[in-house]
């Protein structure tokens, strides 16, 4: 096997979840990975028994517990992308997210989980165990009746190569770490079983350095991925690997940290806890503010919601600006219909940013490759608004409108008159 350096996605859901879109299966899903340039996918759902069938019925084995799409299905998805990203090379993970409520020190507990498979078999003894705690029919991402610790435990007994990767951490609902959850260390969730952990995925409102505030975390890999509901959000975070293409070799690198060569991020204040606040209200808050205010909503008197921002500098013991020694590096980014959607003045679901994505994608390659390694000058000779955009990007010279209370927050690239290229020497925008 040879090493290569890829983008891998790796919480996804499909049509069988909740609040996700009908397009999210195996052909929309590989279609738009090849768009966006992800090289290795989760399935997302494997316990919902529907899916299980189709996902056993439409993959075929690649690499070492890795799978690919069948060479009929994969053709005609080959058929209606330009060369630049049919070429592209498609993996899927069996994985994933299940949801536990428990009850534990009078306190009742919800916590998501992502749990991992290297092949069907041990996929269904897995299935087999988690129906004894939960209906598996009823959603794509289950919720099931039984503690953090025993669900750790029935992965691990599952089969060799089964792994956990608790999910968002900091989300305020759901987040191991978040303000309702009532955790303060992934030690206190997991018990004696913790040690059997080692990655934690950051979630779309936190990066790796607001996580390195904590020592405590230190030895877990910090995993970024989409959490897509919908295929047109794949790869709004990736975490990036320098391994071969393979489980094992991924499961190593997320063990020991070679080969695990960082992610790609949403910038935190985009994500939909970022800061704390009360969407009814309309009320949002930094940190110090939610302090004054004793936590309270000033319109409605009620309890805040307490986003991750607060959550992380709650439990900080380190400064800004700390960095363990051996951690991977992250950058962040912004989806390139976003970028679009703002130079064109419409949403970033608009007809006109699709007709324009697609022309940039068919000339230039996909998504991440055009955000993360084309020359702007590349970039500039089909759009050079978009050139300049990127060129801020990549220096993060962005405008930030934190996200709270369940609501997303807003990065722009260009100030109030703009899009447009800058002249060289203008005043920078607001970082």
């Amino acid at each position: 096997m040879v090493k290569v350096r890829f983008h891998a996605d790796l919480h996804v859901h499909s049509k069988h979840a909740r609040a996700c879109s009908k397009d999210s299966d195996l052909a929309h899903l590989t279609w738009w990975a090849r768009r966006k340039g992800i090289t290795l996918m989760g399935t997302g759902d494997f316990t919902h028994p529907v899916w299980f069938a189709e996902l056993r019925e439409n993959l075929v084995p690649a690499e070492p517990g890795l799978f690919r799409l069948r060479d009929d299905l994969d053709r005609d998805i080959c058929r209606t992308l330009p060369p630049r990203l049919a070429s592209g090379e498609v993996r899927f993970m069996l994985s994933v997210e299940v949801s536990t409520v428990y009850a534990r020190g009078g306190r009742t507990r919800k916590i998501h989980h992502l749990l991992y498979a290297p092949d069907f078999d041990v996929a269904e003894e897995l299935n087999r165990r988690l129906a004894q705690a939960g209906d598996l029919t009823e959603d794509g991402r289950p919720t099931l009746r039984m503690d953090a610790r025993d669900l750790l435990e029935t992965t691990l007994d599952s089969g060799d190569g089964a792994y956990l990767v608790p999910a968002h951490v900091w989300t305020p609902w759901f987040g191991v770490l978040g303000s309702k959850a009532g955790f303060d260390t992934i030690e206190e969730c997991y018990g004696d079983l913790s040690d059997r952990l080692f990655a934690l995925e950051t979630g779309l409102s936190s990066d790796p350095a607001m996580n390195w505030k904590v020592s405590g975390l230190d030895r877990y890999r910090m995993v970024s991925y989409s959490d897509a509901h919908s295929p047109p959000m794949l790869g709004r975070e990736t975490t990036v690997f320098d391994t071969d293409l393979d489980y094992f070799a991924v499961l190593r690198a997320l063990r020991t940290g070679e080969g695990h060569a960082g992610s790609v991020e949403f910038f935190p204040e985009e994500g939909k806890y970022h800061v704390d606040g009360h969407r009814k209200c309309g009320v949002r808050m930094e940190p110090r503010e939610t302090r004054e205010h004793g936590g309270i909503c000033p319109v409605c008197r009620r309890r805040l919601t307490i986003g991750v921002l607060s959550r992380v500098e709650e439990l900080a013991d380190r400064p800004d600006g700390a960095r363990p020694d051996g951690a991977a590096g992250f950058h962040s980014a912004v989806p390139l219909p976003e970028i679009v959607g703002e130079i064109l003045g419409v949403g970033p679901k608009s007809k006109k940013v699709v007709a324009e994505v697609d022309r940039l994608t068919a000339a230039l390659g996909p998504e991440l490759t055009i955000l993360e390694d084309l020359p702007p000058d590349e970039i500039a000779a089909h759009s050079p608004p978009l050139a300049e955009a990127v060129a801020r990007l990549r220096r993060c010279e962005v405008i930030r409108e934190p996200g709270y209370d369940g609501v997303f927050g807003t990065i722009r690239l260009f100030r109030r008159g703009e899009p447009g290229p800058v002249s060289k020497g203008s005043p920078p925008t607001l970082f």
